[in-house]
């Protein structure tokens, strides 16, 4: 039974991701997931998740604080969206006329880039990667043409040029720096390169040098020291005696958290096979995946309508799950991290899910 208790931070991801796999594995499997279903609960959850973020932006206005539901919520609401696309897309095919849901999902874009994207520039790069990610499987999944075209490639390098330049502006008329884009840049800018010299002057083959520790020397592991967790709060619940960063310990994590991009911040935590591990996981999900939605794609072809619900349902958290890992791995490292890794960890679960069937007698 000891073995079973985690004994660090790794051990206690991996086996939250283990348990979330087999379970999304019994939930597709047998809760019947019909495209009416599926697009019920996608637009539901859209609005749902566009009225949370816009709810913590208005907070934040009122002064009353931020919630930061951009970060653990976000992909879960690009998953939603990409998947009510995609049943947009499938009722397209049936004849169904879907004008008016359209729109809707539209709207619900527009609001979420909108709020959200004030919230954090980091959720904005998200959220623009995996609807282009979202739209590009998509037209593959139904051999369409890409809607892609280089004119507007270029107006979405615009719209993104000028939704900087707006926050930029904004945070200067309200006298308010949190929505500044150029201090984000300046502080990573003046932080990030002491942060990249510790990581690449202390990162072992497992872990890290202990001196390079923020713990001293007598509890310092130099593995999964709590750089890289889960929930703090999850942590708490189960009473696990982890080294957690937490109050004005956050500036420390900072270090590592906020100013590098997730393959130093795992490659630190972890040490090189650490990060040997993370690029396996995302590739091994994202093949699965793709390979899984062609299997989807000839049943689909073949007018076999029993996978409807199920190929939506994987278009939309594949895409998310993709966007998240380029966006965690290569950018900031916060958003595989903390709540937005156990969001990453259903994203994967929920596309994982799919590799088994089980057959009813």
């Amino acid at each position: 039974m000891m073995l079973l208790i985690a004994q660090n931070h790794l051990q206690l991801i991996v086996e939250v991701a283990l348990i979330l796999i087999a379970s999304m594995i019994f939930i597709i499997n047998l809760v019947p997931l019909s495209l009416s279903v599926v697009t019920f609960l996608s637009l539901f959850l859209s609005g749902a998740f566009m009225l949370l973020f816009a709810a913590d932006l208005f907070m934040l206005f009122l002064s009353f604080g931020q919630n930061e539901f951009t970060h653990p919520f976000g992909p879960i609401a690009l998953a939603c969206v990409i998947t009510a696309l995609a049943s947009m897309k499938v009722m397209e095919e049936s004849g169904v006329n879907v004008k008016g849901l359209k729109k809707l999902v539209y709207a619900i874009i527009v609001g979420i880039t909108l709020f959200g994207g004030m919230m954090h520039r980091s959720f904005l790069i998200l959220w623009i990667v995996g609807l282009f990610i979202g739209y590009t499987i998509i037209s593959k999944s139904f051999r369409q043409k890409s809607v892609f075209t280089l004119k507007r490639i270029l107006l979405v390098i615009g719209v993104i040029i000028v939704a900087f330049g707006s926050l930029q502006l904004l945070s200067m008329v309200l006298n308010m720096p949190i929505f500044s884009p150029l201090l984000r840049i300046a502080r990573i800018e003046t932080y990030s390169g002491s942060s990249l010299q510790t990581v690449l002057s202390s990162t072992e083959l497992i872990g890290h040098n202990t001196n390079a520790s923020y713990w001293s020397n007598s509890t310092a592991t130099g593995f999964a020291e709590g750089y890289i967790s889960l929930p703090m709060q999850f942590i708490l619940f189960f009473g696990l005696p982890f080294p957690m960063f937490f109050g004005t310990l956050v500036n420390q994590k900072d270090t590592i958290d906020y100013m590098l991009s997730g393959i130093f911040g795992y490659a630190f935590d972890f040490g090189y096979l650490g990060l040997i591990g993370l690029i396996a996981f995302v590739l091994i999900v994202t093949i699965l995946g793709l390979k899984i939605l062609t299997i989807y794609r000839e049943k689909r072809e073949k007018s076999n309508k029993k996978y409807l619900g199920r190929e939506v349902l994987l278009i939309g958290c594949l895409s998310a799950f993709i966007s998240q890992a380029l966006v965690g791995c290569f950018i900031f490292n916060r958003s595989i991290n903390g709540l937005a890794l156990l969001a990453f960890l259903v994203l994967a679960a929920l596309v994982l899910g799919h590799t088994v069937t089980v057959k009813r007698h």
